[in-house]
């Protein structure tokens, strides 16, 4: 999909505030627009890109009036990428941005707000990204390989040399990786990389669709002893993963200090992309659920068990359901290497389409701690057992889904006590969120 043709605007446009997506919200002949690159109160002229039947998309050319809170974007590649949204925007003015959608959605949605609002967890603006997948395309007309995130409103990827966003060791690696891929024979039939950087390490697994030469094998062992980078190869499904060169399949690691908690994970498992914002969020949601020790704590959605550690370290007895058996296993070691093996338990469960299975797992709880995927957990909160839980903490990546389950949770005698963003994604429309809900 090639991306659009801008279409000038004969007049200038006022933006009025600020929409999910980062962009600017303009009217034209009472016509909703939604402006890239604009921000609440600007005067700009923009450029159309694309006709909707309720709204319309534009681009701005040319900002005439500016709003205090712009500022220029570092990435040079940023007004093509896909990747990030706000880059124009100063990052505290973003913060205070999704504060107030998650308020809007609340209030909107769920007819509820937070007792209590909580400060805003940030973080490092930049180089923050510790995990990605990066779109690969060997360009004919280039003469080269691309390696990065998608242009805007097209599935093209974007011409870029580094990235303001991604840890620098693994920006640094675009160029090297680019030219690299580029003199593999199989350069035409690899579509991805997923780039992981933990504390101490940098991981590349790569994706291809037709087996490697041992030409290409040789090539990605010389790239990786000069880079300092250790190499997953991925055939097919996720099952097919395995290190390059053999032997080399030990697993990458993240901490929680404040735990004194060392997590293994897969190169495709799921984890939080943002290893310092992850740092503060966990020792967050414990501190609101609170448990005292002996207490009973279900971890929902636990993946490698982020939380359920985490909770068990403080001396709570944990339960953790994931629907992925590759993470259950995880997790379970998790625990082992911890020593807390006599106070976690992982199992998995269909926390979506089997909720009556996955309650009986559950039993009688003190506290649930639910990290859902965008997805929320809404089948969970219209079914909760009897007895309830008295604290539920609520971790969400979509504050639609959380307004939505915020208002199953009232409707069930539950209070939001306490609620406030997570920038986990700092520069992107991407909102994370927490929320302590009490039983009343």
């Amino acid at each position: 999909m090639r991306p659009p043709v801008a279409q000038p605007l004969s007049d200038p446009l006022l933006i009025e505030r600020m929409a999910d997506g980062g962009q600017g919200v303009a009217h034209i002949d009472g016509k909703l627009c939604f402006v890239d690159g604009a921000l609440t109160g600007e005067t700009v002229r923009a450029a159309l890109v694309r006709r909707h039947s309720t709204y319309d998309e534009a681009t701005v050319t040319d900002v005439l009036n500016a709003s205090p809170q712009r500022v220029s974007p570092p990435c040079p590649a940023y007004t093509r990428c896909g990747g990030c949204v706000s880059q124009h925007q100063e990052h505290a003015a973003q913060v205070q941005d999704k504060q107030a959608q998650l308020a809007e959605k609340l209030a909107r949605i769920s007819g509820v707000q937070p007792a209590t609002w909580l400060e805003p967890i940030v973080g490092p603006a930049w180089h923050y990204r510790r995990r990605a997948r990066l779109g690969v395309r060997q360009v004919s007309r280039l003469g080269s390989v691309l390696v990065g995130f998608r242009e805007r409103r097209s599935s093209f990827l974007t011409d870029m040399h580094d990235c303001a966003v991604l840890d620098a060791r693994l920006s640094a690696l675009i160029d090297p990786l680019r030219a690299l891929i580029g003199g593999l024979s199989v350069a035409a039939q690899v579509p991805q990389l997923e780039v992981t950087a933990t504390d101490n390490e940098v991981l590349l697994v790569m994706r291809h669709l037709v087996p490697l030469t041992d030409a290409d094998r040789a090539a990605l062992a010389a790239f990786g002893a000069a880079h300092g980078v250790r190499w997953f190869l991925q055939a097919a499904g996720p099952d097919s993963v395995h290190p390059l060169p053999p032997g080399g399949d030990r697993l990458p690691t993240y901490r929680l200090d404040a735990f004194d908690l060392e997590l293994e994970f897969g190169p495709l498992d799921f984890t939080q992309v943002n290893f310092a914002i992850n740092q503060q969020l966990v020792p967050l949601a414990v501190d609101l659920l609170a448990p005292v020790a002996g207490e009973r704590v279900a971890d929902l959605f636990c993946g490698v068990g982020n939380f359920s550690l985490a909770l068990a370290r403080r001396g709570a007895r944990a339960l953790g359901l994931e629907g992925e058996a590759a993470l259950v296993a995880r997790a379970r070691g998790n625990a082992r290497r911890a020593g807390l093996a006599d106070r976690c338990t992982f199992e998995q469960a269909n926390l979506y389409d089997d909720v009556p299975a996955a309650q009986t797992r559950i039993g009688r709880c003190d506290a649930w701690l639910l990290d859902p995927p965008r997805s929320g957990a809404q089948a969970l909160c219209a079914a909760l057992p009897r007895p309830a839980p008295a604290r539920i903490v609520y971790v969400s990546c979509n504050p639609a889904t959380l307004a939505r389950d915020a208002g199953l949770l009232a409707g069930q005698g539950y209070r939001l006590a306490r609620a406030g963003i997570v920038d986990m994604f700092p520069h992107t429309a991407h909102v994370e969120s927490i929320a302590l809900f009490e039983r009343t």
